[in-house]
């Protein structure tokens, strides 16, 4: 008897491995639906800064959607909506989890203290912001349907969740998924033009498309169909970004005539920072740091037009130092202007004291500043941070929780006061109009410039020596560049510990000081480009294409109901 003979595949035949993989995540259910979600939620973080590997999102939202899928099949829709709810808070947890675990270093600066929170600190962030995924998550299921209409859904839920997590209760926008479309530097372009997240709605789209729809497709007949479909989703976004980020980038880049920056970074360890036996030490060596050139050379000032100083460079009042004011005016010699973060206080009486207080009071304001000082040491300018730090600078429920017993990690009884809103704009001698940016309000996109005017220059202070040689400070400075990009405008960085740079308006890094380097640097101020239209209308580009997807998502999936 002859043997059988197999057929052969027809030319429309497709792997069939991508459907094969959808229905066993698809089947998930409890304990293994639930660790699946953690585990690509936690790998979702490798397409983050300082590792970029962005490609892992072609394999872990696909997982999420199938997940979501076992979920929108649920008996009863309320069923399905707490199950996909789990689903993506156990996904947006793992997410946090890893991509957050560097807040943890900070309770270890005086673990004496505070090592006993480490715990909570480091698993309660995270659940909280993963409820932010798991509504979105929710609500995507409620109008889940077949093929690229919940993809759509997907994609715009989670943008929508994510512009939330940035605004709601104060807002923490750390880690925006967006962040995966802002790597390389042509990509990064994009977020002059829809902001992060914009980037954040088409990532998911670009990402979940190629496997999800090849999944689909793979028993159809039009199956290569569907798989070029799918690449063309994925390819067309990432796409139309590069050739924007190009033309961008071919821009030519000039600098401010005139200005000359020096950066200092004294990498002083955070532990050491604030006790009163090291002040002297502390700013005797930003003074030195400020003479010396990135080469170790005792050169002075000499072509400097402006020193930049780390946020609280100085762990006393210098206003309220005349030794202090009258060194500072020294070492500027009436030729440059010191730009630093400081510690200030309002007082309801005249009395003057360089200590910092234990305790804040409403007669006794302390804020988290930015000083500039000229000639003779005097305060020529002024900003106070506006966006305080919950937990860091402020106690949420300050009386309740204080009473309990429990410190902000500034250590500060009655927390920081906020600076008015708006953020002005400094007039900074010898300098382009500025805007300072205490620490993480470098983060807050479409928050930088609040008002008219628009200023050539972001002045970034901030420490970062809190959270250790760990991804938190590298992340840090990668969110910074994007909101250079997003505005069009330098941005120059000072931090503790580092990483200070000095970034162009494109996100290219011109002059840097890595992590927990001690020195400082010299560097021209790039010039202004062109507005981007992020800069001119801010989430407006981003609202439009979520309607646009939307609408979308709502005429592919009737199409699919009748077909």
């Amino acid at each position: 008897m002859d043997a059988p003979v197999s057929p052969m595949p027809t030319p429309t035949a497709a792997p069939r491995w991508p459907s094969s993989i959808r229905d066993k995540v698809r089947g998930a259910r409890g304990r293994k639906r639930a660790a699946l979600a953690l585990v690509a939620g936690m790998a979702s973080v490798l397409a983050l800064a300082p590792f970029f590997l962005s490609p892992v999102l072609l394999l872990t939202l696909p997982v999420l959607v199938w997940l979501l899928d076992g979920a929108a099949s649920a008996d009863s829709a309320q069923g399905g909506a707490r199950t996909a709810f789990a689903v993506g808070w156990w996904f947006g947890f793992g997410y946090f989890l890893l991509g957050l675990f560097w807040i943890g270093e900070a309770f270890l600066v005086e673990p004496e203290l505070f090592a006993w929170l480490l715990p909570f600190a480091v698993t309660l962030m995270p659940a909280g912001l993963a409820l932010f995924w798991g509504a979105a998550c929710a609500a995507a299921t409620r109008f889940w349907r077949p093929g690229l209409s919940r993809i759509l859904v997907l994609a715009v839920s989670l943008s929508v969740a994510e512009w939330l997590r940035g605004h709601i209760l104060t807002g923490f926008p750390w880690n925006v998924l967006g962040y995966a479309l802002a790597w390389p530097l042509t990509l990064m372009q994009g977020a002059g033009l829809v902001g992060i997240y914009g980037l954040t709605l088409l990532a998911v789209v670009t990402f979940t498309s190629p496997l999800v729809l090849a999944a689909d497709a793979s028993h159809e007949a039009s199956a290569w169909r569907r798989w070029r479909a799918g690449a063309m989703l994925a390819l067309l976004p990432a796409t139309l970004l590069a050739i924007y980020g190009a033309v961008r980038l071919a821009e030519p880049v000039s600098t401010v005539p005139g200005v000359m920056l020096r950066i200092v970074q004294p990498s002083v360890a955070q532990r050491d920072k604030w006790r009163r036996e090291k002040q002297r030490e502390v700013f005797d060596d930003h003074l030195a740091l400020s003479a010396t050139d990135a080469d170790g050379r005792k050169v002075g000032l000499d072509g400097i037009t402006h020193v930049v100083w780390p946020e609280a460079s100085m762990p006393f009042l210098p206003l309220d130092s005349p030794e202090a004011l009258e060194e500072i005016g020294a070492m500027l010699a009436g030729r440059a202007r010191l730009i630093a973060g400081a510690l200030r206080v309002e007082r309801a009486s005249g009395s003057h004291d360089a200590a910092i207080p234990e305790r804040a009071t409403a007669s006794l304001k302390v804020f988290n500043s930015l000083v500039v000082f000229g000639p003779g040491g005097k305060p020529e300018a002024v900003y106070d941070k506006i966006h305080l730090v919950p937990f860091g600078e402020y106690l949420p429920l300050q009386p309740l929780l204080e009473a309990i017993g429990l410190r902000q990690l500034t250590r500060l009884r009655g927390g920081f006061s906020a600076g008015s809103s708006p953020r002005p704009v400094l007039d900074i001698p010898g300098l382009v109009k500025a805007i300072g940016l205490v620490c993480y309000e470098a983060i807050f996109p479409g928050a930088i410039v609040q008002g008219s005017v628009r200023p050539g220059v972001l002045v970034n202070v901030t420490t970062d020596g809190w959270f250790g040689n760990t991804t938190g400070p590298r992340q840090h400075l990668h969110q910074a560049r994007v909101r250079a990009v997003e505005e069009g405008l330098p941005l120059v960085r000072a931090a503790n510990n580092g990483i200070s740079a000095v970034i162009d308006p494109y996100g290219r890094v011109t002059h840097r000081i890595d992590l927990n380097v001690r020195g400082s640097v010299d560097a021209p101020l790039p010039a202004t480009a062109a507005r981007p239209p992020y800069g001119a209308f801010g989430d407006w580009a981003w609202l439009a294409l979520a309607v646009l997807c939307a609408l979308m998502a709502l005429f592919v999936g009737r199409r699919m109901g009748n077909s």
